[in-house]
């Protein structure tokens, strides 16, 4: 990350208001995912298969409407499911995983580059490209 680029997010967290916060629309979360940007995915592999962690951004996931993911150069096109935000509880973003799992399978090998588009509740979209060597867990 530039220091410009981290100087900026910075600035967009100082001029959130003060106030307590639920983080659940794009102005409270598109900061934070902007700063942690380098971490939205993980890839792992895992009982024979490569599983892409989507952890990071469905924690922030109130204020996005939707993920968006590609494979190997391939468009992000293939939606990420997600849990709804628990607005009625004091932790709005928790992950309940009951029925939706933070991860999408592939065969083992088989990504070599993940693409992503995120869109927020405000109509912006933020992209990203991640190879597969720099997102791998041990």
């Amino acid at each position: 990350m530039t220091r410009s680029r981290l100087a900026a997010g910075m600035a967009a967290l100082a001029a959130l208001p003060a106030a307590a916060q639920d983080y659940t629309t794009a102005a409270e979360v598109k900061p934070i995912l902007l700063l942690t940007k380098a971490q939205w995915i993980a890839i792992r592999e895992f009982d024979g298969k490569d599983l892409i962690y989507f952890t990071n951004l469905l924690a922030w996931r109130c204020g996005v409407e939707q993920i968006a993911w590609g494979i190997n150069g391939g468009p992000a096109t293939t939606v990420m499911p997600m849990e709804p935000c628990h607005e009625d509880t004091a932790q709005p973003n928790a992950l309940l995983m009951e029925t939706i799992l933070p991860y999408a399978e592939a065969p083992l090998g088989a990504i070599t580059s993940v693409s992503l588009a995120v869109t927020f509740d405000d109509g912006s979209v933020e992209t990203a490209e991640y190879e597969r060597k720099a997102v791998l867990m041990p």
